[in-house]
Parts: C-alpha cells; sequence; structure tokens
C-alpha cells in the first residue's frame, strides 16, 4: 500500500503546492465493478456492460469502463496519496476541467498520482485544487485529468 505524505493544518498543505504525489497502488477495473457503476447511474450503454457486443463491434476490442466510473476513483486514490491532519472535516466541493483522454478496457489496471494546485483561505478553512490524472498500465495516454477542488475546514 502507498504510504501518504501527510501535511498538517494550512501552513502543511500550503508547503504542498507543486509537488506531485504518487503514484498509488494499481486497481484492477473489473466488469462487475462496470456493471455495478451502470446499475447506479442508469448508464447501461452497450460499450460498457455488453461484452459480447463490444468485443465484436467496439473500435476497443471489448467493454471499457465508464469515464465517470474511473472520476468517482478520486475518493478511492487521493487518501494514498495524501492526509491532512488538523481540520474537522474535509468535503467535496466540486471539480474543474476534467478530460478522459484515452479509454479504460475492463480488465486494465489503473492508478492514480496528483498535484496540489493552489491553495486559497476561505471563511473557516483552506480550499484545495488538485489535478489527479488517471495512468492505465501500459498506455502511453492517462485515461483522466481532473482538477478537483476540496475545501478543509478547521
Amino acid at each position: 500500500m502507498t504510504t501518504p505524505i501527510t501535511a498538517d493544518g494550512v501552513e502543511g498543505v500550503k508547503s504542498l503546492v507543486g509537488q506531485e504525489v504518487g503514484p498509488t497502488d494499481w486497481v484492477e477495473v473489473t466488469q462487475e465493478m462496470v456493471n455495478l457503476f451502470a446499475d447506479a447511474t442508469g448508464d447501461h450503454q452497450w460499450i460498457h456492460v455488453d461484452v459480447e457486443r463490444a468485443k465484436k463491434e467496439s473500435p476497443f476490442g471489448g467493454p471499457i469502463a465508464h469515464g465517470f466510473l474511473t472520476l468517482s476513483l478520486i475518493p478511492r486514490f487521493l487518501p494514498q496519496l495524501y492526509s491532512f491532519t488538523g481540520f474537522t472535516m474535509g468535503v467535496n466541493y466540486g471539480l474543474e476541467k476534467v478530460r478522459f483522454p484515452s479509454p479504460v478496457p475492463v480488465g486494465a489496471k489503473l492508478r492514480a498520482k496528483a498535484v496540489i494546485d493552489e491553495v486559497t483561505d476561505i471563511k473557516g478553512g483552506i480550499q484545495v485544487l488538485t489535478t489527479v490524472t488517471f495512468e492505465v498500465e501500459g498506455s502511453p495516454k492517462p485515461a483522466c485529468v481532473a482538477a478537483s477542488v476540496v475545501r478543509q475546514l478547521v
């Protein structure tokens, strides 16, 4: 398991700006994960859930994960990258730019790395803008690049 970098309090988090952390451990994207995500979201497009059709008709040679499934792994991966202490809670505030440059084939392994781009003082804490890059094992292009916004409250 990857050991996260720990930052204490506002100044500790600010000291991480510009530093790349990671990568995380690899996680295999299984067909079961894709099917469960399809059930949770109602997105049952054949390119994700119809294995036989995807093998025959898709340009990827088989089913691929939903882009939003990949994106939804941010809460799984970020705690492997860093840990913030000295705050009462962290709140997911949203996302800035999100892109999906390459597909994630079912059976592929994903991992993430991150760069804290900006820490802004807000009432009651700080806002942290982090660029998270998802890598697919063996692929030259990332599967997803997303700017995550989290508020850490004191």
